[in-house]
C-alpha cells in the first residue's frame, strides 16, 4: 500500500495486477470508426489562413495514442449507440486536448513532444497560442453541429475546468509544500476531465441511463487520473525514445509531482532537502540527484501502484455496463493507462 492516504474508493484496489495489453490491437473492435474519425479531423483542420493549416497539422499529425476520443467511440459503442455523432464528438475532444497541448507547450517553454520539435519552438509562441485558440474554437463550432444542448454543457464545463487546472498547476510550480490531495487535484482538473467528459459523452449518445453515464464518467475520470500518475513516473523511468519528451522536464518546469512529494514526505533529510531546492528553482542541473532520490526512495513503485489502483476504480465503475467487446476494450485500455512506457 501507499505510505501516503489515498481516497477510500481507491485504497481497495492497491497492489492488484495489471493485465498485459498490446497497444497495437488494442483499437481494432473500433478501427473503422477511428479511420471515420480521422477523416474528420483532416476535413475539419481546413482553413483558409496557412499558418493555421500548417500549425494544426504539424501537431495533429504527429500522433499520439488518441486515448481521448477512442473512449468516447468505445463508451458510445459499449451503450448500444450505432449513429455517427460519435465521429465528430471523438474528434472534437481531439481538437480540445490538441490546443492544450499547443497552450501548455508555450507555458512550459517545452522544446520536445512525441520524440519532434513543439509548434512553439518551431513556428513561435504566438503562432501556438493563436492556432490553439482557432482549435478551441472549430471544436465549439463542430458541437453545436450536433444540436444537443447536453453534449454542448458537458464539453463547455469540461473546457472550462481544463482551464481551472492550468491555472492551478501554474500556481503551484516551484512549489515543494503542495499536498498529496492539491496534487490530484490538478490532475482531476487539467487531465482526467477531458477522459471523464469523453466517456460521458459516449453514454450520452448511447441514450444511457443515468447511473451508466455517471459510472461512464467515474471510468473516465480514474482511467484519466491513472494516465497522468503514469505520466509523471515516466518522467523518472521512461525512454526518451519513447516517452518523447526529455526525462526531468516535470522538474525543469518546476512542478512537484507525486514521485517528488513522496521523496519529500519519505525520503532521507538529504534526499528531502535536495528536492527541495531543486523544485523551488527549477533546477535541471540538480536532476541526477533528484533522479537518484526518486530511484532510490520508493517514489516510482509507490506513485505507480497509486495509479494501478485507480485502474482498478475504473474498471469496477464498469461493473454494471453490460458485457461486450467494445466494454472488453474499455477495460484493457484501463490496463494500458498504467502499464505503457510510452
Amino acid at each position: 500500500m501507499t505510505p501516503w492516504d489515498v481516497p477510500p474508493n481507491i485504497a481497495p484496489f492497491i497492489l492488484m495486477p495489471v493485465i498485459a495489453v498490446d497497444f497495437s490491437n488494442l483499437y481494432l473492435p473500433i478501427a473503422d470508426d477511428m479511420q471515420a474519425v480521422d477523416a474528420v479531423i483532416r476535413s475539419r483542420l481546413h482553413s483558409e489562413v496557412v499558418l493555421v493549416r500548417q500549425v494544426a497539422d504539424y501537431i495533429i499529425s504527429a500522433g499520439g495514442k488518441r486515448m481521448r476520443p477512442a473512449l468516447a467511440l468505445l463508451a458510445a459503442r459499449a451503450c448500444g449507440y450505432s449513429g455517427t455523432s460519435h465521429h465528430e464528438l471523438a474528434a472534437v475532444v481531439e481538437f480540445i486536448h490538441t490546443a492544450t497541448l499547443l497552450h501548455d507547450d508555450v507555458v512550459d517553454e517545452s522544446s520536445l513532444r512525441r520524440g519532434r520539435d513543439t509548434a512553439n519552438a518551431l513556428f513561435g509562441n504566438a503562432a501556438s497560442v493563436l492556432v490553439g485558440d482557432f482549435l478551441y474554437s472549430r471544436a465549439f463550432q463542430m458541437m453545436v453541429g450536433v444540436g444537443s444542448m447536453r453534449v454542448m454543457q458537458v464539453l463547455a464545463d469540461a473546457t472550462n475546468t481544463i482551464a481551472e487546472g492550468e491555472v492551478l498547476q501554474l500556481m503551484n510550480c516551484r512549489n515543494a509544500d503542495i499536498t498529496v490531495a492539491a496534487y490530484l487535484q490538478v490532475i482531476h482538473y487539467k487531465t482526467a476531465k477531458l477522459f471523464e467528459a469523453a466517456a460521458r459523452l459516449g453514454a450520452i449518445l448511447g441514450g444511457a441511463e443515468d447511473a451508466t453515464e455517471q459510472a461512464m464518467a467515474a471510468y473516465g475520470m480514474h482511467v484519466g487520473t491513472a494516465f497522468q500518475l503514469i505520466d509523471d513516473v515516466l518522467d523518472y523511468s521512461g525512454d526518451a525514445n519513447e516517452t518523447g519528451k526529455n526525462l526531468g522536464d516535470d522538474l525543469a518546469e518546476g512542478k512537484t509531482t507525486l514521485p517528488l512529494i513522496h521523496v519529500l514526505q519519505h525520503g532521507t533529510t538529504e534526499q528531502s532537502a535536495q528536492v527541495r531546492a531543486a523544485i523551488e528553482t527549477a533546477d535541471r542541473e540538480s536532476f541526477a540527484a533528484v533522479l537518484s532520490a526518486v530511484r532510490t526512495s520508493g517514489a516510482l513503485e509507490a506513485s505507480r501502484q497509486l495509479g494501478i489502483a485507480e485502474t482498478e476504480a475504473a474498471k469496477q465503475a464498469l461493473a454494471h455496463v453490460p458485457d461486450s467487446k467494445f466494454r472488453g476494450t474499455l477495460l484493457q485500455l484501463a490496463d494500458f493507462a498504467v502499464q505503457r512506457s510510452f
